[in-house]
């Protein structure tokens, strides 16, 4: 089968097509021969070498998480009449033809569902759905998304607006911001302007929730935005740095910070269910993956050359059949 190895760690140039073996079902698994399979910026950071505590890879890998296909096979113990049906699929892998997976941790592509939107939720919704319920939206509220045009920030402005709530979204450059103003939000900002925190602060009074998805230098950045009493939920790792929040300096301004990150994976069973929740919304419409840019699986470097130099507006993904 056609497949991605990452031989060394490096830039999206160590991303090499190769011809690999395919995967064969062990007990409590299915193949799932992919159409899509799901990019997201993580990738590009483990790419690099980063996160070798969280995530340890051993070389060559071949990258990704997942995706969505047809499953062609089951191993021992998996009921038979998953062969044939339509479904995403987490997994260790993902950037290639065709993918073994837990069992518990594909679920079936409801009807009217395309396989691209399905990929496009297969982590960027389970993330925006996990995120809106730890930050738990209410109406009337100012709610503050960064990297408001990527995958889970786009689904988290939609999330905070369905929930009723007053959206700021903060992104860099017009098309980005663009797409922010067609999901809801109410107030955009370009934090690549030095006064972007003064100009969120001045239009809505200091937001009550902020979900961070950029991290780094821009995530403390945008704690400052906070209104007292209010929450920070920070998932990004802008240049593989998290936000770290002074815990004194939270106490004080009474901010409650939630560092998804540090908090651990959810169990498979919950994931498995926030991500039937996702492509439930998906399937009716009421969330909306936008996905900006499609690669042929050949050509995952561009994927992730495109990542990485902040081009991509939505969500990116690889055509694999």
């Amino acid at each position: 089968m056609r497949a991605i190895h990452v031989r060394e760690f490096g830039g999206p140039e160590v991303l090499t097509p190769v011809e690999a073996p395919d995967p064969v079902p062990g007990a409590g698994e299915v193949v799932v021969d992919l159409a899509v399979a799901d990019v997201i910026y993580l990738d590009t950071l483990l790419r690099a070498g980063w996160g070798a505590d969280f995530f340890p890879r051993d070389l060559p890998y071949v990258p990704g998480g997942g995706g969505a296909g047809v499953v062609s096979a089951v191993g021992a113990g998996v009921d038979p009449s998953w062969t044939g049906r339509r479904v995403v699929a987490r997994s260790s892998t993902g950037y290639a033809e065709r993918i073994a997976a837990a069992a518990g941790e594909v679920v079936e592509i409801p009807d009217g569902l395309g396989f691209r939107e399905a990929a496009a939720v297969l982590h960027d919704g389970v993330t925006a759905l996990l995120l809106a319920r730890d930050g738990a939206v209410v109406k009337g509220e100012w709610v503050l998304v960064t990297a408001a045009a990527g995958g889970a920030g786009s689904l988290l402005v939609q999330l905070a607006r369905d929930a009723g709530a007053r959206v700021a979204a903060a992104a860099r450059g017009e098309k980005k911001l663009d797409l922010a103003r067609e999901l809801g939000a109410e107030f955009v900002v370009d934090y690549s302007a030095e006064d972007w925190r003064q100009r969120v602060r001045a239009a809505t009074g200091g937001v009550d929730l902020v979900f961070d998805g950029v991290g780094g230098a821009l995530g403390l950045a945008a704690f400052e935005t906070a209104a007292e009493g209010g929450r920070f939920v920070t998932y990004g790792t802008s240049g593989g740095e998290f936000t770290t929040i002074d815990p004194e300096l939270a106490e004080r301004r009474k901010v409650r910070v939630h560092n998804a990150l540090e908090a651990g994976p959810p169990e498979q069973d919950e994931v498995r269910d926030v991500l039937a929740q996702a492509l439930d919304l998906a399937a009716k419409g009421v969330i909306t993956p936008r996905i900006g840019a499609t690669f042929p699986l050949e050509r995952a470097a561009d994927a992730h050359a495109s990542l990485a130099e902040r081009v991509t507006v939505g969500k990116s993904l690889l055509l694999v059949s």
